[in-house]
């Protein structure tokens, strides 16, 4: 059993109406909601979902819906980065960006989840028909892991392809969900020109309902409590301190060991800031559109939609914003989203390195909520530096800390810094130059041949 086994309360992603937390993967109204009965595994895991599962590794899966944003623009940079607090110039102001080593205004690093157009071959009989519908439908799907590669920047028009694929399905017990299957999906990202852009690897558990409810139920959650006027002070004298290196360079042989980046703080979270990342990030999930283009989703995939308390069907996330349907999940409130967390981190990070440097790595495990009402201070600390071939590197140690002392993602990041005897930053290489070479790259780190 992992550490994040051990330590997992309740991962932080959730798509309740059980399909894959992509909606690549929705399966047909039938297979939604198709009765339970003894004979109908629907909601189980089962050891025939395991070998479907594994039976698509390595398969490219086409994306059911368009990226929030098609190009890489000046608005969409912007609404990206001040969703989660963020008004650098790097990628929120053209005339300050062109005067930077990019040349041009370049979209924050986490900015690929909005982006990618189907990169996907269609798929022949065959294959289309492995892929239909989801092994694992009608269970919990929590985001547990996320990590990022990043090799290039995408800048100002730039268009991006997308392909993804599932790399790994393992079976592991969890204190939370009994039998549980880990699934590893990748999300590959080129540029329009084919230039690889990033790797974004994620984990998802996958757990049945009734164990997780149970276990929620049975498991104190914390009580949201008023702030006191000195904790409210303490949260905007953290706010008021921010600073950013910006256009100075931060160079390598500066950086000790030891080193604390400048916290940022996020919070208190409360509804109107997860609005505020939706208008940015996208809806991800449920495929963006209301009223009649909602229908048309809803009509596909009504599982998608489960109806609220005066019987309107409405998304799966809206336990994000609607405290109800969390509770009745058996959770104290709503909640962020994982990759909110992801991104507060590359804040972090972003800001602590400067407009010369590049994040390389980042990889964090979702541990715990974060509820409404939460506050998280995202720290960090330079754990090495060391050289990596060509490069001048610093290992990061990042934490997400609550106002209660718990820490809800931990993770660690690598960023390449200018050095004053070597020269500015060399992007790093691709582990291959094309989509279709990064998923046979990908197959080989995960023994699947």
């Amino acid at each position: 059993m992992t550490d994040l086994d051990r330590e997992l309360d309740l991962p932080t992603e959730d798509d309740e109406a059980a399909p894959a937390s992509d909606p690549a993967e929705l399966p047909e109204p039938a297979e939604r909601n198709r009765p339970v009965d003894a004979a109908d595994a629907f909601g189980k895991l089962t050891d025939e979902a395991f070998a479907r599962a594994r039976a698509r590794l390595g398969i490219p899966q086409p994306l059911q819906r368009s990226p929030h944003n098609l190009e890489v623009t000046r608005d969409g940079t912007r609404h990206f980065a001040y969703g989660y607090g963020d008004d650098n110039p790097l990628y929120c102001d053209p005339d300050y960006a062109k005067d930077t080593r990019w040349g041009s205004l370049i979209a924050p690093p986490g900015f690929m989840y909005t982006m990618g157009e189907d990169a996907a071959p269609t798929p022949d009989p065959a294959t289309r028909a492995l892929l239909k519908g989801d092994p694992f439908a009608g269970l919990g799907s929590y985001q547990a892991v996320m990590e990022f590669e990043w090799y290039r920047p995408l800048v100002l028009g730039d268009t991006c392809k997308l392909l993804q694929t599932q790399v790994g399905v393992q079976e592991k017990p969890s204190r939370f969900g009994g039998r549980t299957a880990h699934v590893t999906r990748d999300f590959l990202y080129a540029n329009g020109s084919g230039e690889i852009h990033g790797i974004r690897r994620g984990t998802w558990i996958n757990a049945e309902r009734t164990a997780t409810k149970e276990r929620g139920k049975a498991r104190s959650h914390p009580t949201p409590e008023p702030y006191s006027a000195e904790l409210c002070a303490e949260i905007d004298a953290a706010y008021e301190a921010e600073t950013r290196r910006g256009a100075e360079v931060r160079y390598w042989e500066d950086v000790q060991v030891g080193e604390a980046l400048q916290p940022r703080v996020k919070g208190p979270l409360v509804t109107t800031d997860v609005v505020v990342w939706h208008i940015g990030w996208g809806m991800q999930l449920t495929p963006p559109g209301a009223f009649r283009l909602s229908y048309r989703t809803r009509k596909k995939a009504p599982g998608l939609y489960p109806p609220n308390h005066l019987n309107v069907p409405d998304t799966v996330q809206r336990l994000h914003w609607e405290p109800e349907r969390a509770q009745e999940l058996g959770l104290a409130t709503s909640y962020d989203y994982g990759a909110m967390r992801e991104i507060w981190m590359t804040h972090a990070v972003t800001d602590w390195m400067g407009d010369d440097a590049w994040l390389y790595l980042l990889r964090c495990e979702h541990r715990k909520f974060n509820y409404i009402g939460d506050t998280t201070w995202v720290r960090g600390t330079v754990v090495d530096k060391r050289l990596d071939g060509e490069h001048r590197v610093v290992d990061l140690e990042l934490s997400c800390t609550n106002q209660r002392g718990e820490v809800t993602t931990p993770g660690t990041a690598t960023v390449i810094l200018a050095s004053r005897d070597h020269g500015p930053v060399t992007l790093p290489a691709p582990p291959a130059e094309s989509l279709d070479g990064v998923v046979q790259d990908e197959l080989r780190r995960f023994s699947i041949t």
